[in-house]
């Protein structure tokens, strides 16, 4: 059933007790076309667009939790394109294209608000940086300006613009802004699901059937299913995927911690990352202010916050918000961010000649959802890299092509 305003005014009348179940839950078969291991947003996003663009249907997408548990529903959900290198702006710059479609392309509310993207500039070498990065991205044909004081005060009401890191001005990409996380899973689950694939939950891979370098099933709690291909999308998880097939991959897993507030009345109508603060705030739908800082520095598979990154995202966003002294902290939480030699993403074929990969996105994961699932779908149905992944080989590595968007960006999440 579409969702429309006729069907909504017809539910509503009946008591919304005609809505079908959004997707199904059914057993796993024996064998499928291919399997898609995580139920986040890559690996959905992965699956629909296989059944979409390649017409795969016979897929199977395993989730050891339930659809958006993991980095897709512990994220800050934001999203923006202004990244340096002309190999990482293109996937970004896909993304968000994608994501600004995505709504009717799926028939679901995915709650795009694009209201602006600003990282504050504090000093001069900053502005300096700020020029150089606008003009990469005109090279790039992505969008992004600079904008002085006076308009970030209009902008951003509230904000202290002289303490400790004057404000001198911004850069603002427009096209910046929020989804809601749990919609982009939802959406994509539900439009696999019409296409035909089977979404099964509380299915955790447990190991790999091999045989002439190829992977022939997959072990998993719920049986052992036979396939001709397998996607990976298991983003800090994905280096134990990996060992389970015989090899290793160049990423560490680290927390990444956010928080929100109790809901307040309508402040902040922008996303806003302050440099020299390194902490970054958005205000939700709901009221609630959410904030986050940088990832911790120590290797770690939890998905739970610590009271030292909690004091230092607090007392840094009252820093630039003042009247936030008065708000009550409501809910904390943690991801976990697979970070690649220079922080960019790991797209394609793995040592294993059937098994492909999307992984390394860091602390841009959710940003990059529907460009990772459309380019490993490509892939998977293939064989080969689609040419914005290609960059993004496991051999860059070898050959020393880096994409090192953790000095050019800054990667400010």
């Amino acid at each position: 059933m579409n969702y429309n305003v006729f069907n909504l005014l017809w539910q509503g009348i009946k008591g919304h007790n005609g809505w079908p179940q959004a997707w199904r839950s059914p057993e796993p078969k024996t064998r499928y076309d291919a399997v898609i291991v995580g139920g986040g947003g890559h690996g959905l996003a992965t699956a629909y667009y296989l059944a979409r663009e390649y017409g795969m249907t016979n897929i199977a997408l395993l989730e050891k939790g339930w659809l958006g548990g993991g980095n897709t529903g512990r994220n800050t959900t934001n999203v923006r394109s202004d990244y340096m290198f002309p190999e990482s702006a293109a996937v970004y710059d896909m993304a968000l294209r994608l994501y600004e479609g995505l709504g009717k392309d799926l028939n679901y509310n995915i709650m795009l608000s694009q209201r602006g993207w600003l990282t504050l500039i504090h000093d001069q070498h900053q502005m300096e940086s700020a020029r150089h990065k606008a003009n990469w991205l005109q090279c790039n044909g992505v969008d992004g300006e600079i904008i002085g004081a006076d308009k970030v005060r209009e902008m951003l009401p509230g904000m202290e613009m002289n303490g400790r890191y004057p404000v001198r001005g911004a850069f603002l990409q427009k096209r910046g802004g929020t989804i809601r996380h749990d919609a982009v899973a939802w959406g994509y689950a539900r439009a696999a699901d019409r296409l035909g694939v089977d979404i099964i939950q509380n299915c955790e891979v447990q190991g790999f059937d091999m045989a002439d370098g190829k992977i022939v099933a997959v072990n998993t709690s719920r049986g052992r299913i036979e396939t001709d291909r397998v996607g990976v999308a298991t983003a800090g998880h994905s280096g134990v995927i990996a060992e389970m097939a015989g090899f290793r991959l160049p990423i560490t897993s680290h927390c990444l911690q956010a928080m929100v507030s109790e809901p307040v009345k309508p402040f902040l109508n922008h996303v806003v990352i302050s440099p020299g603060t390194g902490v970054y705030i958005n205000q939700t739908q709901k009221g609630e202010m959410v904030m986050g800082g940088v990832l911790d520095l120590y290797h770690s598979y939890g998905q739970r916050g610590t009271f030292p990154t909690i004091e230092k995202v607090i007392t840094s966003a009252v820093e630039m918000f003042p009247t936030f002294s008065q708000m009550r902290l409501m809910r904390h939480w943690a991801g976990i961010v697979d970070i690649s030699p220079d922080s960019s993403p790991i797209l394609g074929q793995t040592p294993v000649e059937n098994m492909f990969i999307n992984c390394g996105w860091g602390t841009g994961g959710f940003k990059a959802i529907p460009a990772g699932g459309y380019l490993l779908a490509h892939c998977i149905a293939k064989g080969s890299p689609h040419e914005l992944a290609a960059p993004f080989g496991l051999n860059r590595f070898r050959e020393n092509r880096l994409i090192d968007e953790g000095a050019a960006a800054g990667i400010a999440h």
